[in-house]
């Protein structure tokens, strides 16, 4: 794969950093939108070298200094433009009942609900395109976090991260919930290798991935990443049995459900785990607080700016080309 595509000033200098190219000065002007789609391209590129090798990048980014100086800018401004964009409320005796709360009263449509009613196999496709920034790399930006915290929180959070894994699966049937993800990815006829459709992803698809690894790398937001698996433990149980049935309602094949199905199980058990995680936090770090509420509404924000643009961009426009087929 070439070089990931140039969407403005800012990824085209992380490009050219990441590419052995002379960069001239980074861009002194961060978006004053947290969802734009050149900034989040940088950040993502900026995060990724910490991940994975990024095809056409020279290897060992990860301690290049000036790309580290450009990604705590970024990340800086992310969250800036997060914390004047989620609201907050007013503290509650419990942790949890707040994050129950954000959760309840998060607005926006339910893309797994249009999927699991209507969706066809090229629009599944769409979907599970859209979550391969994220999701073939599952949980390891959360589990940066393990040692960022301490007591009752550090083991919950690990306890959680090992099933993410599959260590709580039987032994012949251990599987990453990434490497599942692969196979439904493969299972559709998508190419399952990380970054393969990078060029295609919009910020909102890849804002899902930067939020948590903004949260998940830094010490210092170690109380928002609480907050952001709590709130996504506790809206994925619903959402990934909608997933399953659609593709089960279109005859897509076997292996594309599992990750699906096993996210139903793993996650019912995950979000009684990350409620009692914040809420152990919050006891050892109480001045932590708001980041962790401030974590759960980001998550909630960015997975509404997901559902609405592909429910007004690839998923209109499959499902206005089905209608005309079908008249």
């Amino acid at each position: 794969m070439r070089s990931p595509m140039r969407r403005g000033p800012l990824s085209a200098w992380v490009d050219a950093v990441a590419t052995g190219r002379d960069p001239g000065p980074a861009p002194p002007v961060m978006p004053e939108q947290a969802f734009e789609d050149d900034f989040q391209l940088a950040l993502y590129l900026a995060q990724e070298v910490h991940f994975s090798d990024v095809p056409g990048f020279v290897p060992g980014l990860d301690g290049d200094g000036a790309l580290l100086a450009f990604r705590t800018r970024a990340e800086d401004a992310f969250v800036a433009r997060l914390r004047d964009e989620v609201p907050i409320g007013q503290r509650q005796p419990d942790v949890r009942a707040h994050i129950q709360h954000c959760v309840g009263a998060a607005a926006g449509p339910s893309l797994s609900r249009f999927a699991e009613q209507h969706a066809t196999l090229p629009l599944l496709r769409q979907i599970v395109k859209h979550r391969s920034a994220y999701q073939l790399k599952e949980a390891d930006a959360h589990t940066m976090a393990i040692p960022h915290l301490r007591g009752d929180a550090k083991q919950l959070l690990a306890m959680i991260q090992a099933g993410e894994y599959g260590a709580d699966a039987p032994r012949q049937r251990r599987q990453a919930h990434a490497a599942l993800f692969a196979r439904t990815m493969a299972g559709l006829g998508l190419d399952p290798t990380l970054h393969a459709y990078l060029d295609e992803l919009p910020a909102s698809a890849l804002a899902i991935s930067t939020l948590v690894s903004t949260f998940g790398m830094s010490r210092r937001r170690r109380g928002a990443l609480v907050g952001h698996l709590a709130a996504f433990e506790l809206t994925s149980v619903e959402p990934m049995r909608r997933y399953g049935n659609a593709l089960r309602r279109i005859g897509a094949p076997a292996e594309t459900t599992r990750f699906y199905d096993v996210h139903v199980l793993a996650d019912a058990e995950h979000e009684r785990l990350a409620l009692d995680m914040a809420a152990a936090f919050v006891r050892d770090e109480p001045v932590l607080y708001g980041d962790v509420v401030l974590g759960a509404a980001a998550a909630l924000l960015a997975e509404r700016h997901f559902a609405e643009t592909l429910l007004a961009g690839p998923v209109a426009a499959a499902a206005a080309i089905g209608a005309v087929i079908a008249a």
